[in-house]
């Protein structure tokens, strides 16, 4: 089976930045089919633009814009690329570094993360990248929120996570909810509105309020690597009420406005 140490991926690699323990990687993806390999380093993968297929030892899963995957050290898999263009962006994290920070165990294996809350810190890292004026610190910060966000997450599997909590969860990524009321949240998913507010905190790590807006403009980053879309459709598609009001959420979430993110697509 075919090993690929850091820095190493299939296809061709526009963009590196590396620091010691952690490494940033964009790569347009050209092969059509990747047989079964594995990576040295644990990393994670986000799908900027295209779409691929991939498979581990459970199952095989499609991969559109927008997707997260996390992969543990030495986790065999493979991938497919249907045509077109197809572009990646991986965060590399050496074992050393991770057992430095001390956040507990990560994640056996791999794992498919749907949460806005890692993808707007995966952003954010990609923007820090691009931007060509990134410290050490910051991007450590960065990978560190990341991680003890996987962690987090994967102590829930092992806990009683509460039936409305996965309800609610469905309900935020399937429908616009910020129509809404609390009233109608609580009611769908089978909880007092009192219940709900007290405790989606705690499963969330953030305020409803939050992550409505992180789910919104998580949906509008996936579709602006459509070209052909202007900012003004893509905002009023998420449900923003104007251009300011897109700019002005984007902006507390990513850190730039919609179209100086849209520009470091193309860099």
């Amino acid at each position: 089976m075919i090993s690929l140490v850091k820095g190493q991926f299939f296809g061709d690699t526009g963009h590196t930045l590396a620091f010691d323990g952690i490494t940033l990687t964009d790569t347009v993806y050209t092969h059509p089919r990747v047989d079964w390999h594995f990576h040295e380093q644990a990393y994670f993968t986000f799908i900027l633009q295209g779409a691929v297929i991939e498979g581990d030892r459970r199952e095989e899963y499609e991969c559109p814009a927008g997707t997260l995957l996390f992969h543990h050290w030495q986790e065999p898999h493979y991938n497919s690329k249907p045509p077109g263009f197809t572009r990646g962006f991986h965060i590399e994290i050496e074992r050393s570094w991770i057992d430095g920070m001390d956040q507990g165990k990560l994640p056996e294996g791999s794992s498919r993360i749907g949460d806005p809350a890692p993808k707007t810190i995966v952003r954010q890292l990609f923007r820090e990248m691009k931007s060509g004026t990134t410290s050490i610190a910051a991007t450590e910060s960065l990978v560190t929120g990341l991680l003890g966000n996987m962690v987090t997450a994967d102590q829930q599997r092992f806990t009683t996570v509460p039936r409305w909590v996965k309800k609610a969860r469905e309900l935020f990524h399937d429908t616009d909810t910020m129509d809404l009321g609390l009233a109608e949240i609580a009611a769908f998913v089978q909880v007092h509105p009192v219940h709900f507010s007290r405790g989606f905190a705690k499963y969330f790590g953030c305020t409803l309020g939050e992550y409505q807006r992180m789910v919104r403009v998580e949906k509008s980053a996936n579709l602006m690597t459509d070209y052909s879309r202007s900012l003004t459709d893509i905002g009023y598609e998420c449900g923003f009420a104007d251009q300011s009001h897109f700019t002005r959420c984007f902006r507390k979430v990513y850190g730039h406005t919609p179209k100086a993110f849209r520009a470091l697509l193309t860099r």
